[in-house]
């Protein structure tokens, strides 16, 4: 059965296929404004949720039911769990702090080193009064449990090789206004990213030491969405706008979905509406179908990409929006 899970901006939204291919949508979480979700890749249905205000949510049942998983009080822009440390999740929070949890959100502990990155007081957020700087992406490597990479809005992006004991600064070629942060599926060596600045998509091959900003065939260049084909970890894809007053804007975001096989960018069409007038905010691939892709518009719809994303088509049903977090679980 397939199951997406998005924020809606006022909650989030279950959409769920039955035995019959039927598709219906449930809400929850009506009143809470949850920033970002992560999946627990082991744990089939473990869905967690960060919110303005009332830190981190649980669910066990693919986001229909929910209950409070610490933190609360804090803001919580990001979330990962960790592949192969099981009940590690890490958050980050605006200010941009990070915690961890060893034991499924019961218990959290700050990494208070990442107070001490000397460039932190140079960040600065453009998005939010009071323009304070938040951890917006964190990605885990699915081979190394002491490899951490931070995006931050906005200022940096920064890693750890040693579970958070110690930071780095700014990995030189990484984009300085990071929205979206994901290591390859199986591969601990491919970091991807989108973001606001630096052409709006960077890549790195070693562990997200090194970063090469790709910007060829990229003519859009307020990047958010990033992902990864599983088979190919050089065949990626970002979503991209040509500004963030057209992205974040009402059915005018101009945007458009690009495919990455050889350094070069491609925007994709074969069934998409070209320019698309809703930001894709959400960008999944299959863990088990290499060529599937899929991406959730701020409007709503799920548009579901086959052949690598030369031929699409939507969704049968309606999440309400998709602001700015998707799942499939």
């Amino acid at each position: 059965m397939d199951v997406f899970v998005a924020t809606t901006g006022h909650g989030v939204a279950v959409a769920s296929r039955g035995p019959g291919g039927g598709w219906s949508v449930e809400r929850a979480l009506a009143g809470h404004d949850v920033r970002c979700l992560a999946a627990d890749p082991v744990r089939r249905g473990v869905v967690f949720a960060g919110t303005q205000g009332t830190g981190v949510l649980r669910s066990a049942d693919g986001g229909r039911r929910w209950e409070p998983a610490g933190l609360d009080g804090r803001i919580v822009k990001a979330l990962a769990v960790s592949r192969i440390e099981p009940d590690t999740l890490y958050a980050g929070t605006k200010p941009a702090l990070i915690f961890v949890s060893r034991d499924g959100g019961a218990n959290w502990e700050e990494l208070s080193s990442f107070r001490r990155i000397p460039s932190r007081r140079f960040w600065r957020s453009p998005a939010e009064r009071p323009f304070t700087a938040c951890a917006q992406a964190i990605a885990l490597s699915p081979t190394d449990p002491s490899v951490v990479v931070v995006g931050i809005e906005a200022g940096a992006t920064v890693r750890s090789a040693d579970g958070g004991l110690t930071w780095s600064g700014h990995r030189r070629g990484a984009l300085r206004d990071c929205h979206t942060l994901a290591f390859h599926a199986v591969s601990g060596d491919w970091v991807y990213e989108a973001g606001g600045t630096g052409g709006g998509a960077a890549v790195s091959r070693d562990a997200g030491r090194t970063w090469t900003p790709q910007r060829a065939g990229l003519d859009r260049h307020y990047g958010w969405a990033c992902a990864a084909d599983r088979a190919r970890p050089d065949v990626w894809y970002v979503s991209a706008s040509p500004s963030a007053g057209k992205a974040h804007g009402e059915g005018s975001a101009g945007a458009g979905i690009f495919r990455s096989t050889d350094g070069a960018w491609r925007r994709l069409e074969g069934g998409l509406p070209g320019p698309l007038d809703h930001m894709p905010y959400g960008l999944l691939t299959d863990p088990d179908a290499p060529g599937r892709v899929w991406a959730g518009l701020a409007n709503g719809q799920v548009w579901h990409g086959t052949d690598h994303g030369d031929r699409w088509e939507r969704l049968p049903f309606d999440l309400g929006a998709v602001r700015p977090a998707l799942l499939r679980l």
